[in-house]
């Protein structure tokens, strides 16, 4: 077994070094015939049919075998043949009976899956792969490639075994396995101590999403366990958010939440409605689970993603099939922690009584009703004309960021016994509101060197309003790693837009560079270009006076300017949009674009995202 094991591993990591675009870059379509010809390979690995029950087996054609054999003893009666040609036709012979015993047992491998004799079938794979590796390339290089394709699909079928191991006895989304250990035994020393609060409270709230939750789960084929899940990710909270910008009861980051079909604009936030956000959940873990095969591994990558979990693989050279627990130590420490957490919130669930756990406030789910809408009115007004706590139109609704209806027609979530009612006034509902500010904030982490000038001069805004969003008072000292909340533009959707940026007669700054010159002081630099040492210090975050010849200043004067109106377009970035694109759609220069928006060539833009286009 151990052989079959080493056998099985090295394959799998052979075909993760680049096997398969390996094969790629070096089959053609004339290499293949020339080689199914010459050596009775009928098919090239891209025409194999899948890997399973009721799928085509692997055949080759019997007329190729024949003329070889026959060949073969003509060889034996020929008197006048030459030895050597004799010795090259018993070679030839060797390397095509490995390559027919391979395939012979790559056939036996696939009806042992089909009848659910993993092992066996596994060990037929082993056995196949060693009789290929008998056939030495430097002594055959004619079946080079027929030795490739075929460790190709050895490996591809390795690869589909292992993938589907639960399926052929437990259905193609089995359960998740209640492992017991001391990684989960200390989660549930931690839920059950300092976190009973929490866990409680989590609970509580799990009543009112849960039954929604577990009927798609159902429809959906997969395990009823991951019902538990937001329990970890969000304790239940709808608006829940993380430090890494994850949002709501399924925590997801934007661009997963776009991946997956949940929108966000100015007055709503799908991440947050529990019902949308679970069925794109659903779907990101069907997706994980069928790149993974196991549960374990796939809430691992839901966690800290895909793309973390295969470079994890790749990096530390194991086999993440056989078992999650071999990455355990590999992974992040939050990741690490996050499936064992899962799995001590199962054995809890199924233990209330053993942990003397009660719920005492438990949240039932709110019926309602969907009702339309097309007036852009606020809760509390629609609250208050049907006679309803808003706090439940906002728990019916926490998609709304702002409370308030979007400025187009809206399914409207409303308590069951008040749907009628709502109906019956919703096109009288008046609203007094001023619109909710359109300008968001965007977070950006202080770089080393960085000034909250330089940080208000990239994203077009002033040092003065970085320092009122982010509370900084007077002292406008910032340190490298910090968050800061930038002020910025509105994210309306849309195509382009034009903003105009009016004229001001209050103070316009001048600003350049100036570089430090043997013999300067701050006294005789602010002098020269009319503002002041503090002026000066504060801007470039000096703590003292000591300057250094070469070093850079940002100066800026206290002139009065009369700034003229500048006009610019705006375009909104939309899927499937790149820097290229949007230049060629406004006929300018890349380049031109990207200094315009302050990106570099490597800067990525985002679908909802504004750009300068003139």
């Amino acid at each position: 077994m151990l052989k079959s094991k080493l056998a099985i591993i090295s394959v799998c990591f052979w075909i993760f070094a680049g096997c398969q675009q390996s094969f790629h870059a070096t089959t053609s379509d004339q290499a293949i015939k020339s080689d199914s010809t010459s050596h009775g390979l009928s098919a090239a690995p891209g025409n194999l049919e899948p890997f399973g029950p009721g799928s085509k087996k692997f055949n080759r054609s019997s007329s190729s075998t024949d003329s070889d054999l026959e060949n073969s003893e003509k060889a034996e009666t020929s008197d006048s043949e030459d030895p050597s040609d004799q010795e090259s036709e018993d070679s030839d012979l060797f390397a095509q009976q490995k390559i027919d015993e391979a395939l012979e047992l790559c056939n036996s491998a696939q009806e042992m899956w089909e009848a659910g004799k993993i092992e066996d079938a596994l060990s037929n794979l082993d056995d196949a792969y060693a009789s290929i590796m008998e056939i030495e390339t430097e002594t055959y290089p004619e079946f080079y490639q027929q030795k490739e394709d075929v460790r190709f699909l050895i490996s591809k079928r390795i690869l589909e075994i292992y993938a589907s191991r639960q399926t052929v006895a437990n259905g193609p989304h089995n359960e998740i396995p209640l492992i017991m250990n001391n990684f989960v035994q200390d989660e549930i020393n931690s839920l059950t101590g300092p976190e009973r609060g929490f866990f409680i409270q989590s609970l509580e709230r799990s009543q009112r999403y849960r039954p929604y939750i577990i009927s798609e789960l159902k429809k959906a084929g997969l395990p009823e366990e991951i019902s538990w899940l937001p329990l970890i990710e969000s304790g239940f909270k709808l608006r829940a958010l993380s430090s890494a910008r994850a949002l709501g009861l399924w925590q997801f980051i934007p661009s997963t939440g776009y991946k997956f079909g949940l929108n966000r604009d100015h007055y709503i936030d799908e991440r947050m409605d529990p019902e949308k956000a679970t069925l794109a959940a659903i779907s990101y873990l069907k997706e994980l689970h069928g790149l993974f095969g196991d549960w374990t591994t796939a809430l691992a990558a839901y966690n800290c993603g895909e793309g973390r979990v295969l470079s994890t693989i790749r990096t530390q050279k194991i086999n993440y099939l056989d078992n999650f627990w071999d990455l355990y130590q590999k992974l992040p420490s939050e990741t690490a922690r996050y499936v064992p957490r899962f799995l001590a919130t199962l054995h809890i669930i199924n233990n209330l009584e053993k942990y003397n756990i009660s719920l005492e406030q438990p949240l039932s789910p709110i019926p309602y009703r969907a009702c339309e809408i097309t007036n852009q009115v606020r809760l509390s007004d629609i609250a208050e004309e049907i006679g309803v706590d808003e706090s439940i139109l906002m728990d019916l609704n926490p998609e709304l960021r702002y409370a308030m209806l979007p400025d187009e027609t809206y399914q409207l979530r409303v308590p069951e016994d008040k749907a009628d009612l709502f109906l019956s006034k919703a096109d009288s509902i008046k609203s007094t509101y001023s619109p909710p500010p359109k300008s968001v904030y965007t977070t950006h982490r202080v770089g080393k060197r960085e000034t909250l000038f330089s940080i208000a001069e990239k994203y077009k805004t002033t040092p003065e309003a970085i320092m009122a969003a982010n509370n900084l008072g007077k002292a406008k000292k910032i340190t490298a790693g910090r968050k800061l909340r930038i002020p910025d533009a509105s994210d309306d959707q849309g195509t382009s837009k034009t903003a105009t940026r009016p004229a001001k007669p209050e103070k316009a700054k001048t600003v350049q560079k100036y570089t430090v010159q043997r013999g300067d002081n701050l006294f005789a630099i602010a002098e020269k270009f009319n503002t002041t040492t503090k002026n000066i210090m504060a801007v470039n975050q000096l703590t003292g006076t000591t300057l250094i010849i070469g070093q850079s200043l940002t100066i800026t004067s206290g002139k009065q300017v009369s700034q003229p109106k500048e006009t610019v377009t705006l375009y909104k970035v939309r899927n499937g949009d790149s820097p290229a694109s949007i230049a060629k759609k406004y006929k300018i220069p890349v380049d031109r674009l990207l200094a315009m928006n302050h990106l570099s060539k490597k800067s990525k833009i985002f679908p909802g995202q504004d750009l300068i286009v003139q």
